[in-house]
């Protein structure tokens, strides 16, 4: 029963994003949609991205420095280590568990009220894809804003690393601008970009469903706003070893 229920899932999401990826019937107000959602998932996350990143990039290079740092290694090892942390897994992975807290109950909070309270009703009444309507602009938008998100929370993991070096006195700004250069694959960004991208996909398309599904009142919109986040979060952790192991 378990299996049948999942199975079940999958197929009512499959057809959902069938319904979504149709053509818009009015462009106009399609990109008007698709701008709005860019900067009420996006930009509006970014407080908290930069905020996180600088003190996650600040805590990495001390514990780097602590703990691993000794006279044996050299010593832009800390630099090194805090960048491919940063930009291989936390400014990508971590960070997109994160927004899923935020950007995934935003989503399904706001299409399980619309559910309930009909609007979705009355747009199917009207001839209107529902679907296509109200959660493409939000996969789209969030989409082409995560790789911006990424950029701007790896930059801001540096910024707090290099906080330690000048403000902390934990180890000399040139030992950490070493590191921070040596052996630098410009592929790693990439990589990180590509994941994200992938990461926001999941993020927004299955709180939609969770959203645009819900039935019942005020109890259910919350019962099916921690369900999108528990997914999203869940569904990131497994395609990420795919995606690094495809990836690297």
């Amino acid at each position: 029963m378990l299996i049948f229920k999942y199975l079940n899932t999958l197929g009512k999401y499959l057809l959902l994003m069938g319904r979504t990826f149709n053509r818009p019937e009015r462009m106009r107000m399609f990109f008007k949609q698709y701008v709005k959602e860019m900067s009420q998932l996006g930009i509006d996350s970014i407080g908290i991205v930069l905020l996180i990143s600088f003190f996650i990039g600040a805590v990495i290079c001390i514990q780097m420095k602590v703990n691993i740092q000794s006279p044996w290694m050299p010593r832009w090892v800390t630099g090194y280590t805090t960048r491919e942390i940063m930009l291989l897994e936390f400014s990508s992975s971590i960070m997109c568990l994160i927004l899923a807290g935020k950007v995934g109950s935003n989503i399904a909070s706001e299409l399980g009220t619309m559910r309930v309270t009909q609007q979705i009703d009355a747009l199917d009444i009207m001839g209107v894809n529902s679907a296509s309507y109200l959660i493409l602009p939000k996969i789209l938008g969030l989409m082409t804003i995560m790789p911006f998100l990424v950029i701007f929370s790896s930059f801001m993991g540096i910024i707090g690393a290099y906080a330690t070096a000048y403000i902390g006195h934990m180890l000399s700004p040139d030992d950490l601008t070493l590191g921070l250069q040596h052996a630098f694959k410009s592929w790693f960004v990439w990589m990180s970009i590509i994941k994200s991208t992938f990461f926001a996909f999941v993020i927004a398309s299955v709180s939609s469903y969770f959203g645009y599904t819900v039935e019942g009142g005020s109890v259910e919109v919350g019962k099916s706003s921690t369900d999108a986040v528990v997914s999203s979060s869940v569904l990131i952790l497994f395609s990420d070893v795919f995606l690094t192991q495809l990836l690297s």
